[in-house]
């Protein structure tokens, strides 16, 4: 399994790659933005991008974008900025996750490892393999989200496992520190904002494709749920 490393600072990429080595991946290595899409187009057999935000050439952002349009893997976003807005303009984008400099390597490659395992469809519910919910036909084993008029969804591997997860319990309300515990498969102190920004994100794309529906509901000062009609 292949791992692209993309920042333009050549030491940071270096220590990067001798620790995903150790976890028996390989590596693939970018210095700047138009570096970076060059190599995903060259490898399609990439299974996962940490990127630099703050890059020559094209910044972490705009590679982003231009990855999004036709790609859904897993994106973690490197940055020197600390502020609430960096990181939300990141996950509007469609990166998967954030870590800030400096970073204890040992937290990247826990990040990388949940960030593999729910694009590998790890999404473990004792449910029916497809859910009908409102317009909406989720299917758990390909990760297709299409209406039902069959058009498709395309969303992150988070995205998806976030509908799938309360699709999946109908009118049950998941706090967004559950929904982080349960799709990232991870604990944070400051889950609320990045589950927020990936739930607006969702529902910006339901809605596009669903004409206006509101299949995700907000419980204020409690959570989320997706309720059956």
């Amino acid at each position: 399994m292949k791992i692209l490393v993309v920042d333009d600072d050549k030491d940071i990429v270096e220590l990067l790659s001798i620790y995903i080595k150790n976890e028996g991946y390989e590596v693939v290595k970018a210095y700047n933005g138009k570096e970076a899409i060059t190599k995903l187009n060259t490898h399609p057999e990439i299974a996962l991008m940490i990127l630099d935000i703050m890059m020559p050439e094209m910044d972490g952002i705009e590679v982003l974008k231009q990855v999004r349009k036709d790609s859904q893997i897993p994106v973690l976003l490197l940055s020197a900025k600390t502020g609430d807005l960096d990181k939300i303009q990141g996950l509007i984008q469609g990166a998967d996750d954030y870590v800030t400099k400096p970073f204890n390597p040992l937290e990247v490659m826990a990040r990388i490892k949940s960030l593999l395992r729910r694009s590998q469809h790890d999404v473990k519910n004792d449910v029916p393999d497809t859910l009908a919910i409102g317009p909406l036909v989720i299917n758990k084993d390909s990760h297709e989200v299409k209406t039902i008029e069959g058009k498709s969804i395309q969303l992150t591997a988070l995205e998806f496992g976030i509908l799938y997860l309360l699709s999946s319990h109908p009118n049950r309300v998941f706090s967004a520190d559950e929904i982080f515990e349960r799709v990232w498969q991870q604990e944070s102190v400051v889950s609320a904002k990045t589950v927020m920004v990936h739930v607006s994100h969702l529902r910006d794309k339901i809605e596009a494709a669903t004409n206006g529906e509101k299949v995700i509901q907000t419980v204020w000062g409690v959570g989320y749920k997706v309720e059956t009609r």
